[in-house]
């Protein structure tokens, strides 16, 4: 809507006035036209962006708001309208408003500012304004003073300074403004120290209660506009001037005022278009705005970015820079307002060296130092005592202005190598990213920085995660886990930090994180000679990163089979102590409480029920082999054409020793082959030895199988347990049958499956003493084994003992040799074994000593 409109909608109201029109029908005419320039909103942003459309949106306002004190003007002196000067009464843009920032939906701050002389009806005056500015659905946020009251308002409330200071004249006494004008000066000299003290708290516990966050608050947030504005205030109160780019060459270079302007011309155009998608004032960009979000500001999908990634990467980016250039001009503008000594006046025991001051736990510098070479920059880093904390914005501001080389040199290298190993490492990280070096230092994380992440989980930006995970494993909490990492060498506390730090950097890539991040970290750290031992450790720990807590949070870590699993990927006690570090860091960095009670708890119990494992050589042996063995799945054919549920089902097979004992292909032909089980299948094979195979869901009666098949020697017997409740059992005769009896054996295996049939069994010859029961085989399993002479129906009889107490065999290894068998029994402690243990061994040895 341009002036030409509101003109008509003048011209129609001084004919409604000459008619006697009601206000009511005024203000109707008003309100129209407010809504048909809401409407034409869309038409305006096509063709302007940021604060050009935020200037054209105040004179409009101000035109508008104008109109309307003139004719209440008109409606109150009729003919006898004196000159606008004349009457003292003064329309003041406050704020965003007085700022020419005014967004579409934000509140117009006004303030009308009168004198009050005899002869004039102010009051109603400014009473019949207000009342109809409302009616025409302005959202006015209006403040009435008189001249003389500025002054002590001023005294008695922090925000009406702050808003003052931003005051523009719309439209009245000229007379009333130059004495405001007056009063404005005074005010701006009047008690500077206590408004910035105040100032800065009220900007610091800002910052505090929006951080930096995935759905960032552009207006109130970190680098939003009130960082932007506290340039502004504070630039007035020290210069008199609230246009930045008078500045320059003052307390700024023109570089770095082209890319403050450059970046909060962004967050204008985001929070012009967030307030014309949403039809109401948000300063929040939100998932679900951010789609439309970034179509209106013209982001188009890439084939590696969507245009949503690269509309809130672009406004990270923003944000980041808008922050910096804040921070710095706001430490500077204070200190010459708080009248703070510079850095060469602290104590003289706290100079490191000329330029270099270390006062309770932060480095500072000369605001005005000349800028070093970066490996100058490394060398006094490196140099620094290990009880830095912090490093104050002087410092941060000089080590910005670091000249870079065009390439890394031995010695630089050398230097980056040594600083990461620093023990306390956290603060010069934090420096380097606030320095914008992060990427100078660490090329490998370019596309980490400002990477959006939109998984509903995370609730920062991958570089802004990183950072804080090398935070938290700094500053563990939890007292059992300070143990086990106090419990590592320095060498392996200086890996884990470094992949804490490293954990995400494969995020931004086409390929799996895990295995992008894991060849990255093996490339940097190779590049930066560090030694064999601690790259592969470190890139494991990046490749695994979250393992542990989706072992701890998805699977059941009381089954031997999982932990098995889990320890088969860690490998060593070492690795699991760094691990469970970085997993406690990686968590506690996504937000406050994410990782609580519940979490800690789970991942505690993992850890202790994992420790048995390295104890026991041969268990660990077997989880690894079981890993290699799945690892030679996924890379047949067969298998990568399976859904991701059944790979998954595949995955996670119960038994270990079907990946000990079968070759990969075998073991993918019963997992597929047992998807459509729903009560059992069997083949019989009869060449050199008889074999009998059963994947079964329904019970199977194996003490009656077992028993009708007594006639034969039992070679061997595996059971595998594997998914969905079924269960896996090769039988291997030690002599092959005649062609005949395959019908007679197919009929046994068929009535196997009645759980009442029973068969009456010769009681084997077993002595207490070839019978050994362990409750403590592994954590979750128990043992029996058997070592006796050879008999028919030997197992047949233990087996159906078994079925009597209800208690279901895990896995079985069957073995004679010479004359003796040697058998192994795996129970679950799940079941009622351990707690009748010696029943059942009176039941399975005979009466003889």
């Amino acid at each position: 809507m341009n002036e030409f409109n509101l003109n008509e909608v003048n011209l129609k109201v001084e004919e409604l006035i000459s008619n006697n029109a009601s206000d009511f029908e005024i203000s109707k005419v008003f309100k129209n036209h407010i809504k048909e320039y809401k409407k034409s909103i869309d038409s305006i942003l096509d063709t302007t962006g940021g604060k050009d459309f935020f200037v054209k949106n105040t004179k409009h306002t101000d035109k508008f708001l104008t109109s309307l004190y003139k004719y209440i003007l008109r409606k109150h002196f009729g003919s006898y309208q004196p000159m606008s000067t004349s009457i003292p009464i003064t329309l003041i843009a406050l704020g965003s408003y007085g700022r020419e920032q005014l967004c579409i939906y934000s509140d117009i701050d006004l303030m009308i500012l009168y004198e009050d002389i005899k002869g004039y009806n102010l009051k109603e005056i400014m009473e019949d304004f207000i009342t109809l500015a409302w009616d025409c659905g302005l959202k006015l946020g209006s403040r009435v003073h008189e001249l003389n009251e500025i002054e002590q308002a001023v005294k008695e409330d922090i925000t009406i300074k702050t808003s003052i200071i931003e005051s523009r004249v719309i439209y009245g006494s000229k007379y009333l403004w130059y004495a405001y004008e007056n009063a404005l000066n005074s005010i701006r000299k009047t008690d500077i120290k206590d408004f910035v003290i105040e100032k800065l708290e009220e900007h610091k516990q800002r910052l505090l209660k929006y951080p930096l966050k995935m759905e960032p608050n552009i207006k109130d947030g970190y680098g939003g506009l009130r960082e932007s504005n506290m340039i502004s205030w504070m630039a007035y109160i020290l210069y008199g001037t609230q246009n930045t780019k008078e500045l320059i060459g003052k307390e700024i270079t023109e570089e770095e005022h082209k890319v403050y302007r450059s970046s909060l011309e962004y967050i204008f155009q985001v929070r012009n278009a967030l307030h014309n998608i949403s039809k109401r004032k948000l300063d929040v960009v939100n998932f679900d705005v951010l789609p439309e979000l970034s179509s209106k500001l013209g982001f188009t999908n890439k084939p590696r970015y969507t245009k949503e990634r690269q509309c809130m990467s672009k406004l990270l980016a923003s944000l980041h820079n808008i922050h910096f250039f804040s921070t710095i001009m706001v430490k500077k503008f204070a200190r010459i307002l708080l009248n703070e000594k510079t850095s060469v006046n602290l104590i003289k025991s706290s100079r490191l060296k000329k330029n270099l001051f270390f006062d309770k736990g932060k480095i500072y510098t000369s605001f005005h130092r000349k800028a070093i070479g970066l490996n100058a920059l490394l060398k006094e880093l490196i140099s620094l005592p290990k009880e830095v904390k912090a490093f104050d914005r002087s410092y941060i501001y000089f080590a910005s202005k670091t000249k870079l080389p065009t390439k890394q040199s031995n010695e630089l290298k050398k230097n980056i190598k040594t600083l990461l190993l620093k023990e306390s490492l956290y603060p010069i990280i934090k420096l380097l990213y606030n320095a914008k070096l992060f990427q100078a230092i660490i090329p490998i994380t370019k596309k980490i920085i400002n990477q959006p992440q939109f998984d509903g989980y995370h609730q920062h930006p991958v570089d802004i995660h990183s950072i804080r995970t090398l935070k938290k494993i700094e500053n563990i909490e939890d007292n059992f886990i300070k143990e086990v990492y106090d419990s590592l060498t320095p060498s392996e506390k200086s890996i884990a930090k470094l992949a804490a730090l490293l954990h995400d950097v494969g995020k931004g890539r086409t390929v799996d994180h895990h295995l992008a991040g894991e060849k990255l970290f093996k490339n940097i750290t190779s590049s930066l000679d560090f030694d064999s031992k601690q790259v592969q450790m470190g890139s494991q720990l990046v490749r695994y990163h979250n393992k542990m807590s989706a072992y701890a949070k998805n699977e059941d870590i009381y089954s031997e089979r999982i932990i098995l699993a889990f320890t088969g990927i860690v490998k060593t006690k070492t690795m699991l102590k760094m691990l469970y570090v970085v997993t406690y860091a990686d968590i506690s960095a996504v937000g406050q409480n994410v990782f609580n009670s519940s979490i800690a708890s789970l991942l505690k119990e993992l850890y202790l029920q994992s420790l048995p494992a390295f104890e026991n050589t041969e268990l660990l042996k077997e989880s690894s082999r079981r890993v290699a063995k799945i690892n030679t799945i996924k890379n047949l054919k067969r298998y990568k054409e399976l859904s991701n549920l059944m790979k998954r089902k595949i995955k996670y097979i119960s038994s270990n020793q079907i990946f000990l004992r079968l070759k990969a292909e075998d073991i993918l032909d019963i997992a597929i082959k047992a998807k459509d089980v729903n009560s059992y299948i069997y083949k019989i094979k009869n060449e050199e030895q008889l074999v009998i195979r059963i994947i079964r869901k329904d019970p199977l009666n194996l003490g009656f199988l077992l028993g009708k098949l007594e006639f034969l020697n039992i070679f061997s017997m595996n059971i595998f347990k594997l998914y969905d409740e079924k269960k896996a059992f090769e039988i291997t005769f030690s002599e092959k049958v005649d062609n005949a009896d395959i019908r007679y054996i197919k009929q046994i295996i068929e009535n196997s499956f009645d759980m009442s049939k029973t068969t009456k069994l010769r009681k084997p010859i077993i002595k207490k003493s070839e019978v050994k029961a362990n409750c403590n085989h592994s954590p979750y399993l128990a043992s029996l084994q058997v070592r006796t002479k050879d008999q028919k129906g030997l197992f047949a009889y233990i087996a159906k003992i078994f079925d009597d107490f209800d208690i279901e065999i895990e896995s079985a290894k069957l073995a004679t040799t010479k004359g003796y068998t040697r058998d192994l029994i795996l129970i679950e402690k799940n079941g009622s074994f351990c707690g009748k243990q010696d029943e059942i061994i009176d039941l399975i040895c005979s009466n003889e000593v």
